[in-house]
């Protein structure tokens, strides 16, 4: 027997998902320190002092992100550690 069918299950957790994130960034995120926060492509643009045009370019060329669902964000870290690489090379 099934209570609940699996459309309304997905749409139950993405919900739940929904507002667990929009809380987080509402608070600041209060995290462990060894999690890093996510930077979105505005955020890491600002620190990097490039444009949004260059940050996508660098994006097609292999810089690491995440994508989740329709948004990109970036792990500075991993950023930086693809631009020392790319320095050293």
């Amino acid at each position: 027997m099934q209570i609940i069918n699996d459309e309304a299950l997905s749409r139950c957790i993405r919900q739940a998902v929904r507002a667990e994130l929009q809380e987080h960034f509402r608070t600041g995120g209060s995290q462990p320190p060894q999690e890093e926060r996510l930077l979105s492509k505005q955020e890491l643009a600002a620190e990097l002092g490039v444009s949004l045009v260059t940050l996508t370019d660098w994006m097609k060329k292999g810089l690491p992100f995440l994508r989740l669902h329709k948004r990109v964000y970036f792990k500075k870290s991993e950023v930086l550690a693809t631009m020392r690489q790319d320095d050293s090379t």
